[in-house]
């Protein structure tokens, strides 16, 4: 008898049968082949292929990243477009009936973009937890979109705006978002921080709006010109309309680039989250400026249209032309944040570069603007260096993370297994800065009318309080940065990382820990 022989399967899709003239393999070689189930034995639940070799497309680069990303950048423009450009339908709304003179005008667009935000968590971690549902989720997300702009245009009270405007479209756009950011973090490793820059170049159109990213920058230049031009000759009823039409259209196509880099695996399980950096003292302080800035983000971006017109007398398309200006800086903001967190730059010397910029320019020249050169020249700098803001949350995470870790090494913190979720750390992030979203309506409700008695400027006049408390929550955002740099301080390794602070200015002029 022949010594036994062992087949190896066959590494390629292709299989190599033997041909006639070779001796027929013996039982003792049949016996120590692999077996694999008979189709016709087995039924489909229980039959399984012979493992085939392939490859994953490459992260960072290559035509499916790129094209990812293109698509994330058009989505991301359309679903977030239509919030952001809010400002334009609120001051429709304020001076056209059935609704000129109603009250909480200003929540409806607070609904639609903080509640994005605010479901943040639940929904990524309903997606994660049953991975099969992301693909699903983003053509549900559409519909519920398109219905709820439909269902807007029959609205007579601002109840049913809310209802439908604001919370129908946020159901349906964050199960669009937030698959979207899921997929971006398969596609992108090294080059993150610019994807997601470029992603989150939302429209901050004039409504309370989100974390500013590139795709929505754009998109708040293009779509407050179509709307404010379908609202100025058509009205708001056909405008929402055409509107719901368009994004299912615009939309619809792109889903098909919207996948996942790694293939799903046949067997899922719930998966378990370590959430315990939601406790750890840099992600609170990270989490409490995020939320302060948030509070006054949104103000600028919701009456900048109305003061121009009402106070500064100039046209409807100059008043969009400040929504333009805003977004097209962001744009460049969102952008220039991804890139420096890409090179190293430690994220809190970018935050407080933030935060800084973004206090002189509400109270140097918004407070100022009786011009409308002035009141420009604020959109294009608050736009830079606040429309990024949201574009530091992977940096933000990524921070967190090695923070923990080096903890966990020094025996100073106990760790519970796996690496920080960055995904879920982002829709934390997300849902704080969509408190601060939901807070700023009702207060900028209050606030609006109150100027300062004797004050110059807009000081003096009845958006006074707006500039006052925007300023603010500005100044007090990095109270929490600098204590979030101390406790960074003992991971700095070269100057090019070391976090810039009013309270460790002084470490720059140190030479390197080593």
């Amino acid at each position: 008898m022949s010594p036994p022989s062992i087949e190896l399967a066959p590494t390629s899709s292709s299989v190599h049968l033997p041909s006639h003239s070779q001796q027929p393999p013996t039982s003792s070689a049949l016996a120590m082949r692999p077996q694999f189930p008979s189709k016709h034995s087995l039924s489909d639940d229980h039959y399984a292929e012979p493992p085939q070799t392939f490859s994953l497309p490459p992260t960072d680069t290559g035509k499916d990243a790129w094209m990812y990303l293109a698509a994330a950048f058009v989505v991301e423009m359309l679903v977030w477009g239509f919030p952001f450009a809010y400002g334009l339908f609120q001051e429709y709304y304020s001076t056209h009936e059935p609704f000129k003179g109603e009250s909480n005008l200003a929540v409806i667009g607070t609904c639609a973009m903080g509640l994005m935000y605010l479901s943040g968590p639940l929904v990524f971690g309903l997606l994660q937890a049953f991975p099969g549902t992301k693909r699903p989720a983003l053509f549900v997300g559409l519909v519920i979109m398109c219905l709820s702009l439909g269902l807007s245009s029959l609205s007579q009270t601002v109840t049913q705006l809310i209802a439908t405007q604001g919370v129908l479209y946020a159901i349906g756009g964050s199960l669009v978002y937030h698959p979207t950011l899921l997929f971006m973090d398969e596609w992108f490793v090294k080059r993150k921080g610019l994807a997601f820059g470029v992603m989150w170049v939302r429209p901050i159109a004039n409504l309370p709006v989100p974390p500013k990213q590139a795709g929505t920058g754009l998109g708040g230049v293009g779509i407050p010109l179509l709307l404010q031009h379908l609202l100025l000759t058509r009205g708001f009823r056909a405008t929402l309309r055409i509107w719901s039409l368009a994004l299912f259209l615009s939309t619809g196509p792109l889903l098909y680039f919207l996948k996942p880099r790694v293939p799903l695996s046949q067997t899922t399980h719930i998966r378990r989250f370590d959430l315990s950096f939601l406790i750890s003292r840099p992600f609170l302080l990270l989490q409490a400026g995020n939320i302060l800035e948030a509070l006054g983000f949104f103000i600028p971006s919701i009456y900048l249209p109305t003061y121009a017109r009402q106070v500064l007398g100039v046209s409807g398309s100059v008043a969009a032309l400040t929504v333009i200006l805003f977004n097209v800086a962001s744009v460049v903001g969102c952008v220039v944040v991804g890139v420096l967190t890409d090179w190293g730059w430690h994220i809190t010397t970018i935050l407080l570069f933030s935060s800084v910029g973004t206090t002189v320019s509400v109270f140097a020249l918004w407070g100022m603007a009786r011009s409308l050169p002035v009141l420009l020249a604020f959109c294009v700098l608050y736009g830079l260096f606040a429309g990024g803001f949201s574009s530091t949350y992977p940096g933000v995470m990524m921070a967190v993370q090695r923070k923990l870790e080096r903890d966990e090494a020094e025996g100073t913190r106990r760790g519970r297994g796996g690496k920080v979720d960055i995904g879920m750390g982002i829709a934390f992030l997300g849902a704080g800065r969509g408190i601060g979203n939901v807070v700023c309506g009702p207060i900028s409700d209050l606030l609006l009318g109150k100027g300062l008695g004797g004050g110059v400027g807009l000081y003096g006049s009845g958006y006074g309080g707006l500039v006052v408390f925007t300023g603010v929550s500005k100044t007090e955002e990095t109270g929490p940065v600098n204590a979030a740099t101390c406790l960074f301080l003992p991971s700095f390794s070269n100057d090019r990382t070391t976090p810039i602070s009013v309270l460790s200015f002084v470490h720059l002029f140190l030479p390197p820990i080593p």
